[in-house]
């Protein structure tokens, strides 16, 4: 493993490189408008172009009936495995649905927050050799326990036409109804903006790769998205007793990942010597004690972090910026990813800083409601005079001063 010598290195490390970006805006963009004026159309055109499938309209949308059949092809055991993980997350959402907020003072002013589910959201869902099929269930459980009425899901065709079995069984499950063989920046497009078969959606859900990050990028404000995902990354914060197999062994899940980055930090030597003679992946760090390496972590923003260090619970209230947390030396990241509770969606790149895990108050919308008596807009009317008069909002005042016989 390579030993970095300070931060200055391993921020070096962990810079994001912007190489081919504007090609690949280009084409994002190239594919999105085409999409935005041909709907359907395009869709087949580039599912063809990009996973050599030739699909007709009629085939874009999955039938009910071959959802309900990769369930009952299910193993027993894994469906027993699939419900104990959904059981697991749909608990630890449930505690997260937000409560309106009322409040009246005593001339009759009232003052709301209500939250609205979204209506209608979109999960994208990578495809490949091994599809994140624990990403339908990570990203879909907060939409349901919020209320969210309509879940659609996108993912790319194999070479057969066909989707993951287990993709489709997992939605099954969930009782999903509308997923799509499509993939690819042309799928967010057809989310974003609709088309004859698609509906457009509120929210797009999901990672991806370069072009589906960048698409998501493009439509974001026409509608929202969770968040802008890239490689997987762990940090693990370790010092003197902790135990060198569980920390190789977490590095090397994460080589797992498609260039999944694993960063070791500790005040030990120890540590260190025996990673730097380790063939691993990933890059580790000596810090001159651990408070230090607290601001390091604070600084690099890991989606991951795991706290391997004596008292764990002890460094915890000193870490600002991270996706996740992993306290101590039983809980891995792998739990996280699979059974745990918390969604595995998550922001990468050092973008905890300011996003955060995804969650049940993604798919809410805040709306404040305001409601005056007359005796409470009287007991205002000189305060808001004097503030938008300073900004020469005069209809403004005026407005006010109707309510309460003056002009």
């Amino acid at each position: 493993m390579r030993v970095l010598r300070n931060l200055e290195s391993l921020k070096k490390m962990l810079a994001r490189s912007r190489t081919h970006k504007d090609k690949i805006e280009e084409k994002v963009g190239r594919i999105l408008k085409n999409v935005r004026d041909n709907g359907d159309k395009a869709l087949i055109e580039y599912t063809k172009k990009f996973d050599k499938v030739k699909v007709s309209l009629s085939e874009l949308r999955i039938k009910e009936s071959e959802i309900s059949a990769a369930f009952n092809e299910l193993d027993s055991s894994l469906i027993s495995s699939f419900k104990l993980a959904i059981e697991n997350v749909t608990r630890f959402y449930k505690e997260q649905v937000p409560r309106n907020i009322r409040t009246k003072d005593p001339n009759g002013k009232t003052l709301m927050s209500r939250y609205v589910p979204l209506e209608r959201v979109g999960i994208y869902v990578p495809a490949g050799t091994a599809p994140l099929v624990s990403s339908v269930y990570m990203s879909v459980i907060p939409a349901l326990v919020a209320g969210v009425k309509e879940i659609v899901l996108v993912s790319p065709p194999a070479k057969d036409k066909s989707l993951n079995p287990f993709i489709l069984a997992i939605g099954s499950l969930l009782k999903i109804k509308e997923i799509y063989r499509i993939g690819g920046a042309q799928a967010i497009g057809a989310l974003a903006y609709g088309t004859k078969t698609i509906k457009k959606v509120d929210k797009i859900i999901g990672p991806g790769n370069n072009f589906v990050t960048e698409a998501k990028r493009q439509v974001f404000g026409l509608v929202d998205i969770d968040m802008l995902a890239g490689p997987s990354e762990i940090a693990i914060l370790a010092s003197s007793g902790s135990n060198i197999d569980h920390i190789v062994a977490d590095l090397e899940a994460q080589t797992e990942h498609h260039n999944g980055l694993g960063i070791v930090i500790t005040n030990s030597r120890k540590i260190i010597r025996e990673l730097r003679r380790r063939k691993i992946s990933g890059f580790a760090l000596r810090v001159r004690n651990l408070e230090y390496a607290c601001e390091v972590i604070n600084i690099i923003a890991p989606e991951h972090l795991e706290i391997l260090t004596k008292k764990p619970h002890s460094i915890l209230k000193k870490i600002k910026n991270a996706g996740a947390i992993f306290l101590g030396d039983y809980s891995p990241v792998a739990l996280g990813d699979y059974t745990a509770g918390p969604s595995h969606v998550l922001p990468t790149g050092g973008s905890s800083r300011f996003f955060s895990a995804l969650s049940v108050k993604d798919f809410f919308k805040e709306i404040h409601v305001i409601s005056y008596t007359k005796k409470s807009l009287y007991e205002e009317v000189g305060v808001l005079e004097k503030i938008a008069g300073l900004e020469g909002m005069n209809k403004h005042i005026e407005s006010v001063k109707k309510r309460l016989g003056g002009s």
